[in-house]
């Protein structure tokens, strides 16, 4: 029979431990779900990586970014397979991520060392609402603990943004960063530098649109667009600005090609429409319409590493 602890009850009995963070998502159109784990140290980050991507479970891809963990699954259960860990040298895994009635549960399995991450220190993260223990609650040692954790579930909502500035004042990238910071729902997540073609016959100086992310709670969606729309058109300097907006964890192709290409050719406010359509994207435009082809190239970027903030030249010579 399951014992179930609250956060709280955890750090009474292990002491305040390390994990600062974690923030479930979840699109149901591709059944795919990312958890965000954010940490107080890098170490801790990149053993988890290593260990969790080698026992696979639901566990597709793995990435570390300075102290948070992020980690992309498909929703269900999966099997476990720590490879070459043992009692002696631990393992951690991800076997299971369901969603019910508004809550993601995922299910974590630790080893030895390994499961005091799992057992004591994960639980005790912001974002954790409930812990049950589905063994032992002792970790550490030669100790195996299999865990259900429950966290809200949440949606991501990209958005881009487009020709704020002018050639004498303003920076888009600096207004897509307020916003961010700034904005009342959901959490905060990334924030993107895009790098467009610098032959674009109009641009202000460097050519660059931005896209930020948060992590939001589904009936508040609507919050967040609207508090953008509203920040952005009180703050622009330009008279054709123009958001663009995407629910999801994946990018699409198409969409993403035309973020490449925004790099290299010259595009037309008819081409930004068109891929927005194509591709679950929204416009919102603000105070005029060219600002869409920037917005748009900024979502179809927002997931490519470096590779958003440089051209293509950049690349090919490394």
């Amino acid at each position: 029979m399951a014992t179930t602890r609250t956060p709280d009850e955890i750090r009474q009995r292990h002491g305040s431990m390390f994990a600062r963070r974690l923030i479930t998502l979840v699109d149901e159109r591709t059944k795919r779900a990312r958890i965000v784990e954010e940490c107080c140290a890098q170490g801790p980050v990149e053993w988890d990586a290593v260990n969790r991507l080698r026992a696979k479970g639901v566990l597709e891809h793995v990435e570390v970014q300075g102290t948070t963990l992020i980690m992309d699954t498909r929703l269900g259960e999966g099997e476990v397979r720590f490879g070459p860990s043992s009692g002696e040298t631990g393992g951690q895994a991800l076997k299971s991520v369901l969603v019910r009635d508004g809550k993601v549960e995922t299910t974590w399995l630790g080893l030895a060392g390994a499961s005091v991450g799992v057992g004591a220190c994960l639980p005790q993260a912001e974002g954790v609402e409930k812990v049950e223990f589905l063994s032992d609650e002792e970790v550490g040692g030669s100790r195996a603990v299999k865990l259900r954790i429950t966290t809200p579930e949440h949606r991501r909502v990209v958005i881009g943004i487009d020709d704020t500035d002018t050639k004498d004042e303003g920076a888009t990238w600096v207004l897509g960063l307020k916003l961010a910071r700034e904005m009342p729902h959901g959490v905060f997540l990334s924030h993107k530098i895009v790098q467009l073609n610098p032959h674009a016959p109009q641009k202000t100086t460097n050519c660059s649109s931005t896209a930020v992310s948060f992590a939001v709670f589904k009936q508040d969606i609507g919050k967040v667009i609207a508090c953008a729309r509203d920040f952005v058109a009180k703050h622009t300097l330009s008279d054709e600005t123009c958001l663009a907006v995407y629910q999801g964890l994946e990018i699409p192709r198409r969409l993403v090609r035309f973020g490449a290409d925004a790099k290299e050719t010259i595009l037309s406010i008819h081409d930004a429409e068109h891929a927005a359509s194509e591709n679950g994207v929204s416009l919102e435009r603000i105070t005029g319409s060219r600002g869409s082809i920037g917005a748009v190239a900024a979502i179809g970027c927002v997931d490519l590493g470096l590779y958003s903030a440089g051209l293509p030249e950049d690349f090919r010579r490394a």
